[in-house]
């Protein structure tokens, strides 16, 4: 796992599997886990980590409801977990998934943790809208829809820093999933262009964090790929930045999931 300190109240946590990130951020005494690493050495780690630099958990944030980015009560299971009404929803229609996906995933690379994923009462909080942190400080939430049909970006407006869940990622092409759509998703890209463009950092979900100026050219080539796909499926070619045996497959499976409808 790789740590990075973009501002001294904001660590980012990039995952040795899929660069999943996982960002701290404190004001004051308060502090927010948004998302979280992967593997159970670097849950393990996170609690050590945010201590030792003076970070406080007040509570545990997800952008969206994929598993791999609701790992963060392994870290600290007396933490409650806020997300988006959209993600309370989708979690509450699908009993028990994360856990499954959790228990696939870890049968496949021969994972063993030390207890079961539980997410405990998740607290919805409304999107769009605004999350108080400390004494003067509120984060903004945007809705962020189109890769699933939950999602919520961050932006972190004392900091400059856009926290945007599975969008605009530097390593992984736009991935649809069932209940995202393609409409959706070039909706959220043009939502996030305004913070983007105000970022001093953009932190996707998967990838290391980037400067605006990667992450506008990510958000344009995303955007040109999704239009291709929209219009003829068979004929879109993933960006080329982007290229790679992992991310073919996924265009293979964006294009299947369109035609059929």
């Amino acid at each position: 796992m790789r740590v990075a300190a973009l501002e001294s109240d904001l660590i980012v946590f990039v995952s040795d599997v899929w660069q999943t990130t996982c960002t701290a951020l404190r004001s004051g005494d308060e502090g927010f886990v948004i998302d979280s690493p992967v593997y159970p050495e670097e849950l393990r780690a996170l609690p050590d980590v945010l201590a030792q630099a003076g970070f406080p958990v007040s509570g545990l944030l997800a952008t969206h409801g994929d598993w791999d980015h609701l790992l963060g009560r392994l870290a600290f299971p007396g933490a409650a977990l806020g997300c988006a009404e959209s993600t309370a929803q989708r979690l509450a229609s699908e009993p028990g998934a994360p856990q499954r996906e959790l228990r696939a995933f870890d049968a496949d690379h021969y994972v063993e943790r030390a207890a079961p994923l539980a997410l405990g009462t998740l607290q919805p909080v409304p999107v769009p809208g605004k999350l108080e942190l400390g004494p003067s400080h509120e984060l903004e939430l945007y809705e962020s829809d189109g890769h699933t049909v939950d999602g919520t970006a961050y932006w972190i407006p004392w900091l400059s820093i856009l926290v945007c869940g599975d969008y605009l990622s530097p390593v992984e092409i736009p991935m649809l999933s069932p209940g995202g759509s393609i409409d959706a998703y070039r909706a959220t890209l043009e939502r996030l262009r305004e913070p983007v463009r105000s970022a001093s950092w953009v932190v996707p979900g998967h990838g290391a964090p980037m400067n605006p100026g990667r992450a506008l050219e990510v958000l344009d080539e995303d955007a040109s790929y999704l239009e291709q796909l929209a219009v003829a499926p068979d004929a879109a070619t993933p960006p080329r930045s982007r290229a790679s045996a992992a991310q073919t497959r996924i265009h293979q499976a964006n294009v299947a999931l369109v035609e059929a409808g």
